[in-house]
């Protein structure tokens, strides 16, 4: 474009000295013609000049002549930038319009529909696998076992009998216990069921020497038939005597770890030295070990469970959105809210990345690069200059003419 601008103004000059050449040749007898050529030739050369220096003016000093008021970009950078970070949070970092472009932008709608699009799935199933990969990439092994080493330090700090013992008693008021005494008693009496072969091995072993074979088989079928019988009457009887001394003594254990110092001094000591012990804190950290890369090893598989079921959850937590229109306005005003506390109290810092970045540019540099941006555009202001420079040259001329001649 450049090129272009250039030729238009070697081509006016040419067709001007054209003219002047024809004019000292001829003298008098020169014809009409070439002085309205000569007018619009010698306009146009001053336009495209003043054109030229005007869009020079803008990224340099024209031929590097020290004119004052040239080189605006390179000089007024700094400046630029700052006005520039002002004009954005004037007239858009403010509360008002932050408000009202976030509000109708109606982001919770218009995200949960697309992860609900069923087209989408399997682009959700990469987005949420590719974050838990990347948040369990960013967790250091190290990091994780000082930190599950302070978590053990701070669980061990507070007295845990008394709490433990509340809601223990909690759970036996509101007949929470009976599942899990119910479920030992089945597996109690399962037990039972197959003591055969271990009842007639203790037998042989710790029965007198003298007895025959035949009496230890009979006392050992003696306390089998015994044992089966009563684990499954305590299995079938939610009122059987032993099942009521199971819930009497966790009642009893309840209000010992709430008011018996002897009690709870015995079970803080049990947990201080559990949770102290190395095989803890190991144990702990090779968990984590092993589940990350199970963990990892799943993320890797598009068709693992995990990789579907954290997809699935996210779908199905967008469907929910997308179908509850007063959940949306809750969130979307939660986003409005957000977006008003960011307007109202980060707006300075925000802007500071523009500011901040243009004063980091080397002048020169900048001045380039807006010019191989914008230079396209400026250089028409020189063709434009030059024909409408051209134009305006000979309207002039004619006038003159017509009011002198």
């Amino acid at each position: 474009m450049k090129i272009v601008a250039t030729s238009l103004l070697l081509g006016a000059a040419v067709i001007y000295f054209a003219m002047r050449w024809l004019e000292h040749r001829d003298g008098t007898d020169v014809g009409a013609w070439v002085g309205y050529v000569r007018a619009t030739a010698e306009a146009g050369m001053v336009g495209a000049l003043a054109d030229w220096f005007a869009v020079t003016a803008l990224f340099r000093q024209p031929l590097g002549l020290p004119i004052p008021h040239t080189a605006l970009i390179p000089r007024k950078k700094d400046q630029i930038g700052d006005q520039l970070g002002g004009f954005i949070q004037e007239n858009f970092m403010t509360r008002d319009v932050i408000e009202g472009r976030v509000h109708a932008l109606d982001l919770p709608r218009r995200i949960s529909t697309w992860f609900a699009d069923p087209a989408n799935k399997p682009r959700v199933n990469d987005e949420v696998s590719r974050v838990f990969k990347l948040w369990s990439e960013m967790l250091r092994d190290e990091d994780v076992e000082r930190f599950i080493q302070a978590v053990l330090k701070w669980a061990a700090e507070p007295v845990w009998a008394p709490p433990a013992g509340r809601i223990l008693e909690q759970l036996v008021a509101e007949d929470r216990l009976e599942p899990v005494i119910q479920l030992a008693c089945d597996r109690a009496h399962d037990w039972a069921l197959g003591s055969a072969g271990l009842i007639d091995r203790v037998v042989d072993r710790d029965g007198p020497a003298w007895a025959p074979k035949f009496v230890n088989h009979l006392v050992g079928d003696k306390i089998y038939r015994e044992l089966t019988e009563f684990t499954y009457k305590v299995r079938g009887d939610p009122q059987h005597e032993l099942r009521i001394a199971m819930h009497d003594f966790v009642a009893d254990f309840a209000q010992e770890l709430q008011h018996d110092d002897a009690t709870i001094a015995k079970f803080e000591a049990l947990k201080e030295e559990l949770l102290g012990r190395d095989e803890v804190t190991g144990a702990a950290s090779t968990a984590w070990q092993a589940g990350k890369a199970v963990i990892e090893q799943m993320l890797d598989d598009p068709e693992s469970t995990l990789r579907t079921s954290l997809s699935d959850a996210v779908v199905r937590l967008a469907q929910r959105i997308r179908d509850d229109e007063p959940l949306q306005a809750k969130m979307n005003g939660w986003t409005v809210r957000a977006a008003r506390h960011i307007a109202e109290n980060y707006s300075p810092e925000i802007i500071s990345v523009i500011t901040e970045t243009v004063r980091s540019w080397d002048a020169e540099e900048t001045s380039r690069k807006i010019e191989l941006q914008v230079g396209r555009d400026l250089q028409f202001i020189r063709i434009n200059g030059t024909v409408v420079g051209s134009l305006a040259g000979l309207t002039i001329y004619t006038v003159s003419v017509l009011l002198f001649s």
